[in-house]
């Protein structure tokens, strides 16, 4: 199984949909992690609200730092757009998707990054 690894700052939005989706549409395939450079310690409802009208429980989540996660070597590390904010992470490959933060977007706006985060995904796994 691959293992993959998401990172933003906060691990409370796009990092967190990326898994999801990851864990959604990679079962058997990979094991999806995610974390943040400076976590918030709780996942945005907004984040929390979108998934659900896919059917999926982000509440569920915890906000990690890059502590947090096993200390393995990743198939992949994805960071969001976070720059320089996000530190050296172990990893085969790398790949900064350069995703705004959503956070402070109405929700149809917020959709929109979800719904790109989800096709990345998508075409992540398709690698596989």
């Amino acid at each position: 199984m691959k293992k993959i690894l998401f990172v933003c700052v906060e691990n409370s939005n796009r990092s967190q949909m990326a898994e999801a989706f990851a864990k959604i549409h990679g079962k058997g395939k990979v094991e999806a992690y995610s974390s943040g450079s400076k976590p918030s310690g709780k996942i945005n409802p907004k984040a929390i609200a979108s998934m659900k009208e896919l059917g999926y429980d982000l509440s569920t989540h915890d906000s990690k730092s890059l502590e947090q996660i096993p200390k393995i070597k990743y198939d992949y590390a994805i960071t969001m757009g976070c720059g320089d904010e996000c530190p050296f992470v172990q990893a085969e490959h790398r790949d900064d998707w350069k995703l705004d933060d959503p956070k402070h977007l109405e929700a149809s706006e917020f959709n929109k990054v979800r719904d790109e985060i989800e096709r990345r995904v998508k075409a992540l796994l398709s690698q596989f």
